[in-house]
């Protein structure tokens, strides 16, 4: 009898659906900005206007082929938001969601050949039998109208180790069309980025379909997992391809200070909790740490000694903002600004915060079809929001933006 109820039970568990935290009275909806707010920066005059209000901490946006995106809210919720910019009720169909602190509904990424396979890939904090820890899945599935079908976890991060915090998380194609998966340490005691038999505080790399390709460093390693590309994160949230050199490049929250952009690649140790150039909440050296720099660790390739909170990220290769063409826009939560990096081949030369009197968390930011930049602001409904900036008119007298 015992055995017959777990069986019941763990039927029960594989059939229950995403039951997303119960939606704001109010929809978002798209707005006419009659007057877009202009800006200047050091290099572009620009303005900006609100799209879509009343979104619930929406955390990523991916552009559909024939106009139209679809956004991801971290309460579990996926929406279509038309290219007459009406937004859709919640797209049904998707996986369970665990949703608390950090851990929710996170990336959207189209495949590399959706005109011809329509597989959506969404990333997401997964709950284990229990449903009181979660850890960093991949579900691929299809549209059908409103509703995901054809769905499949193809990744998940074993053993659950989150209680909803550090779960990163972002996906990039390569150009073999193998996808990079990036996650968090999950918070733990233990120092698992440094594990390599686990998954968490690690970047993963895997074909579409979630198998293991058979170039990955740590393939043939005996305890160690093959789907790892990277390691030693701490919580990776920004992600993107150079788009001349097509190396990866991702942004790391650290503690109190040190956050990182990095250049992953493959098989190396990028440090944390052994390195770090920041120190723990509570004022005193991250627990376990040795300094900033230990043998056989990587150094971040750009550091900042206060933590900006780096989010959502994307290289400007437009020719709507001529001034930002090959500058790299990084999302800021904590310091609430767009940060706009100028670089010398690899090598950061000139930072400028940009949007700082909006006063805004900035989630993501992408580019998008018609070369403008588009911009998530993470809030709570009514305040999450979708911007979007775009060149001044010739006849605007854009204000002086504030720099920090």
């Amino acid at each position: 009898m015992r055995f017959s109820l777990c069986l019941l039970v763990l039927a029960l568990a594989a059939c229950r659906q995403a039951d997303p935290v119960a939606a704001p009275a109010a929809p978002p909806r798209s707005v006419q900005d009659p007057a877009p707010t202009a800006y200047a920066s050091e290099r572009q005059d620009f303005v900006v206007s609100e799209q879509v209000v009343g979104l619930d901490h929406p955390w990523s946006l991916a552009f559909l082929p024939g106009g139209g995106m679809l956004v991801t809210e971290r309460a579990g919720r996926l929406r279509r938001i038309t290219a007459d910019g009406s937004v859709s009720a919640p797209i049904t169909g998707l996986p369970e969601i665990f949703v608390d602190g950090q851990a929710g509904l996170l990336d959207v990424a189209l495949s590399p050949g959706y005109p011809q396979d329509g597989w959506i890939y969404l990333a997401f904090a997964e709950p284990n039998f229990r449903g009181n820890k979660a850890g960093t899945a991949v579900v691929r599935g299809k549209l059908q109208g409103d509703a995901l079908i054809e769905s499949t976890v193809v990744y998940r991060q074993e053993p659950k180790l989150s209680h909803g915090t550090h779960v990163g998380a972002r996906l990039v194609f390569d150009d073999q069309g193998n996808l990079f998966v990036t996650q968090g340490d999950n918070r733990v005691g233990a120092a698992t980025a440094q594990e390599l038999d686990k998954l968490s505080g690690k970047i993963a790399r895997i074909h579409a379909d979630g198998t293991v390709p058979a170039d990955n460093p740590f393939v043939s390693r005996a305890g160690a997992r093959g789907e790892i590309w990277s390691y030693g994160h701490r919580n990776v949230q920004g992600a993107a391809l150079h788009p001349v050199t097509r190396q990866l490049w991702a942004t790391e929250h650290g503690p109190m200070g040190g956050d990182e952009l990095n250049l992953p690649k493959a098989g190396l140790n990028y440090g944390w909790p052994v390195i770090t150039h920041g120190i723990d909440y509570s004022g005193r050296p991250v627990p376990g740490s040795q300094g900033k720099a230990a043998p056989g660790m990587e150094q971040p390739h750009h550091v900042w000694a206060k933590s900006p909170g780096l989010s959502g990220m994307v290289f400007y290769t437009g020719d709507a903002l001529p001034g930002w063409k090959g500058n790299l826009f990084l999302g800021a939560l904590a310091d609430k600004a767009l940060i706009r990096l100028e670089l010398e081949g690899d090598r950061v030369v000139h930072e400028e915060r940009l949007l700082t009197e909006r006063n805004q968390r900035i989630r993501d930011v992408r580019q998008g079809p018609d070369g403008a930049l588009y911009v998530l602001v993470d809030a709570p409904a009514p305040d999450g929001k979708l911007l979007r900036i775009a060149p001044a008119p010739a006849t605007t007298a854009p204000a002086q933006a504030a720099l920090q």
